[in-house]
């Protein structure tokens, strides 16, 4: 079955029932707890809340009346089988269950339940899939589309060239307080998943635009109030990551990529890719995605050796 669009899951979800207010209470008494013990960041949260109130809706699909808390293995079984029917993919067949493991471990520790329906239940195989690095001209005719005579056109510059030049998660990038940059040791401190802060150096060249943005742009955005974050849309807001994932497509657009190659994350893999191509050290990369785990950085080394492997079919004699 073909993966469905964003927008055809959103449909088939809502002809499920409300959740009900007892589900609703317990998922945020759960993510208060996950919260003050993991200190998830607010996406994550979301993306936890999101998966569990789907969950709890469909627990009282067709009249029945089962709750969050009582869910028997059966219905988890049920429920992914009819998430895979409805074209929902491996991936988030894989995140709802990591949160579904969660809240069952949190209701079991505090003796709400006694068993965890989610034990014996595996997650979905995942297809192994490389990052999607663009090629650095494409990344050079990308930073170059934004219209610098306007205000965010700057803005949108100075973005794009700080996500390419500190590989930077799209949340981190546009939840970034002002405060958090500093020019003068060539820095960036972000705060990233887990709210584990690191600081990664900035090149010349997004300094460059990163002044020129806070000299020239800025202060008309900001206007009088003078909001904390370091970037800002014409409302003296900082922009959303839907918004920031638009204007990546736009300029994709205008620079002559094809915007379905490119997405904001997209940056971030060529960071790492072109580090590792240029010769950098494995850990220090790790340091600089903020990786918790160096397997996570690894997979880059994959996409290094393609990389060497399609140079070397092209040019060597014997390829």
């Amino acid at each position: 079955m073909n993966p469905s669009s964003p927008a055809e899951l959103r449909q088939r979800s809502l002809a499920l029932p409300q959740a009900s207010a007892d589900d609703l209470a317990l998922i945020e008494t759960f993510l208060d707890a996950y919260w003050a013990e993991y200190g998830l960041a607010k996406s994550s949260l979301s993306g936890y809340r999101r998966d569990l109130q789907g969950f709890a809706r469909w627990c009282r699909h067709d009249g029945a009346a089962r709750a969050l808390a009582s869910a028997n293995r059966s219905a988890l079984f049920d429920y992914l089988r009819w998430r895979t029917e409805q074209g929902y993919s491996a991936r988030s067949n894989a995140r709802l269950l990591s949160s579904l493991r969660a809240c069952y471990a949190f209701l079991l520790r505090r003796g709400l339940r006694g068993d965890d329906p989610t034990a014996l239940l595996d997650p979905p195989k995942l297809p192994r899939s490389l990052p999607k690095a663009l090629a650095e001209s494409e990344i050079d005719a990308l930073l170059a589309a934004p219209r610098i005579d306007t205000p965010l056109g700057l803005r949108d510059r100075a973005m794009l060239e700080l996500m390419y030049a500190a590989g930077l998660r799209v949340s981190e990038l546009v939840d970034l307080p002002a405060t958090a940059l500093n020019l003068r040791q060539g820095v960036v401190r972000v705060t990233g998943k887990g709210s584990k802060e690191r600081l990664v150096p900035l090149g010349e060249e997004s300094q460059h635009w990163l002044e020129r943005y806070l000299a020239e742009a800025r202060p008309g955005l900001a206007g009088k109030s003078n909001p904390p974050s370091l970037f800002l849309d014409g409302k003296r807001a900082a922009p959303t990551r839907q918004q920031f994932w638009t204007l990546v497509k736009r300029h994709a657009a205008a620079a002559g990529i094809d915007p379905c190659k490119v997405s904001p994350h997209g940056l971030r893999h060529s960071f790492a890719t072109h580090l590792l191509n240029h010769g950098a050290d494995l850990r220090a990369l790790q340091m600089l995605l903020g990786h918790s785990s160096l397997s996570t950085t690894q997979i880059y080394t994959l996409v290094a050796r393609e990389h060497l492997q399609q140079l070397h079919s092209k040019h060597h004699p014997r390829g």
